[in-house]
């Protein structure tokens, strides 16, 4: 089960940076924690949403970025992880 710590928030951003996006934490007005800036490669998150917050944000843009298949093997993997665990422990993803 994951516990929501600066340490998995860095990995999730890892692996929005290793599929060659840009993200940028700033303040705004965000529904709900971020903002994908169309066509610019870039993921603005909300600078005062809490660690939890910016970690589900974090994981529904891996999942919107899934869909549109542009994710790398590693970060596919690791979201089919996350979902798995969620399922299987009631909405939580699993830390490794």
């Amino acid at each position: 089960m994951i516990k929501y710590t600066p340490n998995y928030l860095q990995k999730l951003e890892g692996l929005i940076k290793e599929n060659n996006y840009t993200l940028r934490n700033e303040k705004g007005n965000f529904k709900s924690g971020y903002c994908l800036l169309k066509d610019s490669k870039v993921i603005v998150i909300n600078k005062f949403a809490t660690l939890e917050s910016r970690i589900n944000s974090l994981i529904e843009i891996l999942k919107e970025l899934n869909e549109k298949e542009t994710l790398t093997d590693n970060a596919r993997e690791e979201l089919t992880k996350i979902e798995k665990s969620k399922s299987a422990k009631g909405n939580v993803p699993a830390e490794q």
